[in-house]
């Protein structure tokens, strides 16, 4: 009998020493959500996001597609707002338990010969910056039909995903936290420093999951920040995003290039996605939704 309860302890050492802290920084910097500390906002920061207006940039868009490159416009539109942490979405009310959020409803239009794409992925990122992205969702609309997809960050990141191909069509999984290509577009304009570095799991931007019917999931990435650019590479895909921003605060994003094979079978080539900004304006623009106020789009450049 003793020796059975010796047995027992030594198990039960083991199993202990075995189990990995939840939420901790993994072996070779690829990480699952971490425990940081809330971020303090600047002054600058608050000045700037807190007078009742969205950020709006828009870009000159040359999107590869089918192998070849299209031309047409993307839009970066930046906002705060007060998310409710279990419904996670939008508060009408204002109230303690909200949190709040940068979001960045990221947007793209260009022409496929006679038929248009439309591209819309929102991220809502905590200001505090100590945390994955509450939610990401993305939709695609062109006239063979459109896709959706939605993550919810719980105790796992919850995946929604509906689309008309065959063998994709209505899914809902879970993955293990990683990196989030969508929300480093959002933690970068609040402190670029912060961004991750090195070798990371990093589940890819969901417009390029979808454009390439690829899953939904975490794939080995490395990510290298400098002093104005921020570059992520994903060997498996053969595939390389540089983001360019302005080192001073708010950090705004001047370009990005995303290099990735384009096309299916023998049309398939490497190509360059490229965005090169335009312009930025600062608007409450639900309140500009009146048919004299199209003339602000011809100050964004985009009629």
């Amino acid at each position: 009998m003793k020796v059975f309860f010796q047995f027992v302890i030594i198990c039960l050492c083991l199993n202990a020493c075995n189990k990995q802290p939840k939420n901790k920084i993994l072996a070779n910097n690829i990480t699952s959500e971490v425990e940081k500390e809330p971020q303090k906002l600047s002054d600058d920061f608050k000045n700037y996001w807190y007078k009742g207006e969205a950020e709006i940039t828009s870009y000159a868009l040359e999107q590869a597609r089918y192998g070849e490159i299209r031309q047409g416009h993307a839009v970066l539109i930046y906002v705060t707002e007060d998310f409710l942490p279990k419904a996670q979405v939008k508060a009408n009310n204002q109230n303690p338990n909200n949190i709040p959020v940068l979001k960045l409803n990221a947007t793209k239009s260009f022409n496929t010969g006679i038929y248009p794409y439309t591209i819309m992925q929102s991220v809502f990122y905590p200001v505090s910056n100590n945390k994955h992205a509450i939610k990401v969702s993305s939709s695609m609309q062109e006239w063979c039909g459109h896709v959706y997809a939605q993550l919810n960050n719980r105790n796992d990141f919850e995946i929604t995903s509906h689309s008309y191909f065959e063998g994709e069509a209505d899914k809902n999984f879970t993955l293990e936290k990683a990196v989030l290509e969508n929300e480093l577009w959002v933690q970068l304009r609040i402190n670029p420093k912060t961004l991750p570095t090195g070798n990371i799991n990093s589940i890819p931007a969901f417009e390029y999951t979808r454009m390439r019917h690829i899953p939904i999931k975490a794939y080995k990435a490395t990510a290298t920040l400098k002093t104005n650019s921020y570059t992520i590479s994903y060997p498996e895909l053969q595939r390389q995003l540089t983001i360019n921003f302005n080192s001073n605060f708010p950090f705004e994003i001047l370009s990005w290039t995303e290099t990735f094979k384009s096309g299916f079978g023998t049309n398939a080539q490497t190509l360059t996605t490229k965005a090169t900004k335009l312009k930025t304006l600062k608007s409450d623009y639900w309140n500009k939704n009146q048919n004299k106020h199209e003339i602000l789009r011809d100050t964004l450049f985009l009629n």
